[in-house]
């Protein structure tokens, strides 16, 4: 099938490469013109494991085609992407939809043939039906069908979902559309994705739903380690126990900092300010909103507890700076709340992440970038695992750090006690 993707961020880039990857022809649309001209060099500008090779792939191969030419991409394609930006809006808890809106209004000058547009963009409820308002003052109804299509990609995990889905969801209630879109979904159907079709709007709330739920879980379980911390209870062994029930599951039971990255904490935000707009009380994602949110101002208390409220000075060394593993994202990183703060009451800070120097830390005094894990931990009176690299799992510290009574913050509860102990390492980790 020839498709049109609208942005080259996250999720319009790694459905490109996969759909191209299935066979299908992909134009790939962004107005940023450098970065059209480093993708066809085959520069990505994320981070996410296999990616770079797949778009390599396919651009060679002439499945994937990167433009700026909007037009032209919209005339060539049959079903359309809108894969842009739904960031929060500026002090407020509703999401930013100007870029959809714009996109909408921009190809309804184009459309001159059949075509299926869907929202791949994470949007709140009805904004199918703004889309299909703005198209429709140009284009003819039986010329267009707006759909919504969620993507549910993990960052570091993006293409593996992509191609085993645990489900696809298509909110429609045109059939044409929907037969074609189970045509173009059916290799990921046939190694076992459910293909489920309902509302627009039940698709688009499915996706806030989803988020808000497994944000939910989270902060249930930093909460419930909070009360281990004051117990002597291992909340890994609540987790396990929890999880054990099917109906509850594992997954998303792991305590750590706050949640972070592109969707959760505008996604949880989003819904709630829906809510309010159809005065509907969404009272638990409130409440875990708030939670997270104060999440990383507990973690600093514990950090000065651990040094004894004597910050000044202390050279501390955080290992992992993303929101998470396997991505360069930022966005929401408890790291951006912790290491302003610790620096400003003196701190002297190192970092390193496998990603490389971050911009947000450019500016602030006593923070540095160090280039490889010794280097940050050399001298450090505490070491803090921020983010759960597989490079800091089974690093011998005893042997990378010269002094001797230096202290380790597991946050992410990645590291052996039982080896830690037989170190002779003083340690503390969540919940434990």
């Amino acid at each position: 099938m020839k498709l049109c993707i609208i942005g080259t961020g996250y999720v319009g880039l790694v459905s490109g490469a996969c759909f191209s990857d299935l066979g299908n022809d992909v134009i790939c649309v962004d107005k940023d013109i450098n970065k059209i001209k480093n993708l066809k060099k085959g520069v990505i500008p994320i981070y996410e494991p296999g990616l770079e090779e797949l778009v390599k792939k396919n651009y060679k191969s002439g499945r994937l085609v990167f433009t700026s030419d909007l037009k032209e991409a919209v005339s060539k394609s049959n079903i359309i992407f809108i894969c842009v930006g739904t960031p929060t809006k500026k002090n407020s808890y509703g999401a930013d939809l100007n870029q959809i809106y714009s996109v909408a209004k921009e190809i309804s000058s184009y459309i001159k043939s059949s075509k299926i547009i869907i929202t791949k963009s994470t949007a709140p409820l009805t904004t199918g039906d703004k889309i299909e308002k703005i198209i429709s003052k140009k284009v003819k109804k039986k010329l267009f069908s707006v759909v919504s299509n969620p993507e549910f990609l993990r960052e570091g995990e993006a293409i593996r979902d992509f191609i085993y889905p645990d489900r696809v969801v298509i909110g429609t209630s045109n059939k044409r559309s929907n037969r074609i879109l189970k045509s173009l979904y059916s290799p990921l159907i046939s190694k076992g994705a459910k293909y489920f079709n309902t509302s627009r709007r039940g698709a688009e709330l499915i996706k806030y739903a989803s988020n808000a739920f497994l944000a939910t879980k989270i902060t249930f379980i930093n909460e419930i380690a909070n009360l281990c911390e004051k117990t002597d209870v291992n909340v890994e062994d609540i987790s396990i126990g929890m999880g054990l029930d099917k109906r509850i599951g594992g997954r998303f039971l792991r305590a750590g900092p706050a949640y972070g990255g592109s969707c959760f904490p505008k996604d949880t935000r989003a819904i709630f300010d829906t809510a309010k707009k159809f005065k509907s009380d969404l009272s638990i994602i409130k409440s875990v909103i708030k939670s997270n949110e104060n999440r990383s101002k507990l973690l600093l208390v514990r950090v000065s507890n651990i040094l004894k409220n004597k910050i000044k000075n202390k050279k501390i060394t955080f290992l992992g700076v993303t929101f998470k593993a396997n991505t360069d994202d930022m966005r929401e990183s408890s790291s951006l709340k912790m290491i302003p703060s610790l620096a400003k009451k003196g701190a002297i800070i190192k970092y390193y992440d496998p990603t490389g120097t971050k911009k947000e830390f450019q500016n602030l005094k006593n923070v540095f970038f160090s280039q490889n894990i010794k280097s940050a931990c050399d001298d450090a009176d505490l070491i803090i695992i921020c983010t759960e690299w597989n490079d800091f799992k089974s690093l011998n510290f005893k042997s990378l750090s010269k002094k001797k009574n230096f202290i380790i913050f597991d946050m992410r509860n990645i590291l052996s006690q039982e080896r830690i102990k037989k170190d002779k390492i003083k340690y503390f980790g969540i919940g434990r």
